[in-house]
């Protein structure tokens, strides 16, 4: 059982597949978050696993980022396109839109976040964690459907599962960061470091805290909250479906399959 294109994501991604078969992914680095289920979209295969477990029962802190890349990968995924609900640190960016992430800030703490423990000593460049040829396909078809997305934006990560205080948001938003999220880091560093193209797609939720006590903007409710991420889900399935298909067959564009050039030090 093979694949090319990973997805990672929740709950109401699983209908994606048709046709899927499970694959119970043990790694040396553990077990995954969950059965990874392999079928296809517009004729290309595809690996989803689902971040949270199936249940959703993992917390952020705790997912098994590592078993997860490295399960993709042995089913040779070679490109990953990753959904997470976020929140808004700029009114730009408002609740029920999408953002392609270009740039991450890892605020995060006591993750493993590297395969590269041992000798030979690497050092795999973050400057571009996100696969730029990924990310302008997905934003052409976006544009296409109809859907209102921002082409880049930098996501800040905090490590959860408690959400950010107003002091903490107010200084996120100031250092210029547009969303908030608990789980794109280490995930999209150690696909890079596995040498996989990584497309990460923003759900904006809501306005994190930080945005609180402005007149323009409305304090946030779990009911809107659900709401909203009900309505991205199904965007964000729309784009998968579109963007899967419209991938080169040759990752031409972009530097990810040779992130490991010139990153190990040889004494």
């Amino acid at each position: 059982m093979n694949a090319e294109i990973g997805v990672i994501g929740g709950s109401g991604l699983y209908s994606l597949l048709k046709d899927a078969e499970e694959f119970d992914g043990t790694t040396e680095h553990g077990r995954p978050s969950s059965k990874i289920s392999v079928g296809t979209i517009g004729g290309r295969k595809v690996a989803f696993l689902a971040r949270h477990g199936s249940k959703h029962m993992i917390p952020p802190h705790k997912v098994p980022y590592k078993a997860n890349i490295a399960a993709l990968k042995q089913l040779g995924v070679k490109r990953i396109i990753a959904s997470a609900a976020v929140g808004s640190l700029d009114p730009e960016y408002k609740p029920g839109e999408l953002a392609l992430f270009d740039q991450f800030v890892n605020m995060t703490h006591g993750r493993d976040d590297t395969f590269y423990h041992e000798a030979p000593v690497t050092h795999v460049s973050s400057a571009e964690p996100y696969c730029p040829e990924m990310r302008a396909v997905a934003y052409k078809e976006a544009r296409d459907l109809g859907i209102a997305v921002h082409n880049g934006g930098t996501v800040v990560v905090i490590n959860g599962p408690r959400f950010s205080t107003k002091a903490e948001s107010r200084m996120f938003s100031r250092q210029g960061f547009n969303m908030i999220n608990m789980t794109q880091y280490p995930e999209a560093h150690l696909a890079l470091e596995q040498e996989i193209c990584y497309l990460g797609i923003g759900m904006v939720t809501d306005f994190d805290s930080g945005l609180e006590g402005r007149d323009d903007i409305k304090p946030v409710t779990m009911e809107e909250v659900n709401r909203i991420f009900a309505s991205n889900v199904g965007k964000v399935k729309e784009l998968i479906n579109r963007t899967v298909p419209a991938l080169p067959e040759s990752r031409a564009k972009c530097h990810c399959g040779s992130a490991l050039k010139n990153a190990v030090i040889n004494p």
